[in-house]
């Protein structure tokens, strides 16, 4: 289903993101206080400088907790990424990664609105590109289980899959100061499954 399109969005915000990790690394350790997306604050004020919180959903997104997490990251971006990107086309696809994040941070909000833990990451707007990824290329790949058809039953599995490599790293890495996200990766990923087809019928329908 992929066509010979460039992949320019992907590299782009490929590109955006480890620069920005390199950039963190220069900020200090607040910059997770400060740019990542902290459900409280809906409601809370904070006692420091920070980006509006409306806008942390991004931000968050350009914040890893180490190599290994934006490694892996990047590299689900880059696979799942540039296929999506060759169906849907560039502006498509950042509108889908946008949307993404924010419905990753929505999924987080929901689960635990008080919390004071900042999210970072790409994880959450990245499974919205898995979310896509698994409806467009599910076909006839995986047999139908009972009533779910081969299209669900590999949206699932890979979501699964993508929630557990998360949590994986984040056991071998010790990050137990920033717990894994895991309403957050849901969030993305229904996010992804709802715009799929909306976004393909319109890059088919309007070019």
């Amino acid at each position: 289903m992929a066509q010979n399109r460039p992949v320019r969005a992907t590299a782009g915000i490929t590109a955006l993101t480890a620069a920005a990790f390199l950039a963190q690394g220069l900020a200090g350790p607040h910059i997770a206080l400060q740019a990542g997306f902290m459900p409280v604050r809906l409601t809370t004020m904070v006692p420091f400088n920070a980006v509006p919180f409306w806008l942390t959903p991004l931000t968050a997104t350009l914040l890893h907790g180490g190599l290994l997490h934006l490694g892996f990251n990047l590299l689900m971006l880059v696979y799942c990424g540039r296929q999506v990107e060759g169906v849907l086309g560039g502006l498509r696809l950042i509108i889908l990664y946008v949307i993404g994040a924010y419905g990753a941070a929505l999924g987080q909000f929901l689960v635990d609105p008080g919390s004071t833990t900042p999210m970072i990451g790409a994880s959450g707007a990245i499974s919205a590109v898995i979310g896509a990824y698994a409806l467009m290329f599910g076909r006839g790949q995986v047999k139908r289980i009972g009533p779910f058809s081969g299209v669900v039953v590999r949206a699932v599995w890979l979501a699964a899959a993508w929630v557990v490599l998360q949590w994986g790293m984040g056991f071998v890495t010790g990050g137990s100061a920033t717990p894994i996200a895991t309403a957050a990766h849901v969030g993305g990923f229904v996010t992804g499954l709802l715009l799929a087809y909306p976004l393909l019928e319109w890059r088919y329908r309007y070019g």
